[in-house]
């Protein structure tokens, strides 16, 4: 999903408190990844991994110039003959210590295996953000959780689109509803297509 239809979704969006959710959601993983500085691990569950999310905060992390919210993804099938930014297993977790950010994102809740792993990074001091189910142990665990429940005109996908391009926003939460996104992307648009400074 590009800039154009992330604005186009929020305006559909404006007047309820999908807009106000995301945002305050993805101010907290904002000022935890920035403040602690000790990285954002990104982990689904073994039948959903979170790519989407990964590439479009690596996304947000450039073209807001924080670099901290390009996440590590941890995933559950890694094989060390993967790329490197594909080769991060479970193991991942089991080093997470204070300071690091472990955002899970799953559509139903973990299985045992993998809410054993998070109960352990979040007790060596990691800070745990979840983007799922509402209720059960995920959402128990963690710090801070953005509830995805079943039924509503929005899926986890969507949610996260919103999630990742409101974290890569300068100022959150800002409550100026699409507005303020209207106006970087026509920022971005000057930018794109002003003419070459003139060397002399």
């Amino acid at each position: 999903m590009d800039a154009v239809r992330v604005a186009l979704l929020r305006e559909v969006l404006a007047g309820t408190e999908w807009l106000g959710t995301t945002r305050r959601f993805a101010g907290v993983l904002r000022g935890s990844v920035v403040s602690h500085g000790g990285g954002l691990l990104l982990v689904g569950t073994p039948e959903y991994e979170p790519w989407h999310l990964a590439a479009h905060l690596v996304d947000e992390a450039a073209w807001s110039g924080t670099p901290e919210l390009a996440p590590t993804l941890v995933r559950h099938d890694a094989r060390p003959s993967d790329p490197a930014h594909l080769a991060v297993g479970p193991g991942r977790l089991a080093a997470a210590r204070r300071g690091e950010t472990l955002l899970v994102v799953a559509p139903e809740e973990p299985d045992a295996p993998l809410l054993e792993r998070v109960h352990d990074a979040r007790r060596a001091g990691a800070t745990v953000l979840a983007l799922g189910p509402g209720e059960g142990g995920l959402a128990a665990m963690a710090h801070e959780s953005l509830a995805v429940p079943e039924g509503t005109d929005l899926d986890l996908d969507t949610v996260q689109h919103l999630v990742s391009a409101a974290a890569g926003e300068n100022a959150l939460p800002a409550p100026r509803g699409p507005r303020r996104f209207r106006d970087r992307l026509s920022r971005l648009t000057e930018q794109l297509t002003a003419p070459p400074p003139t060397r002399w």
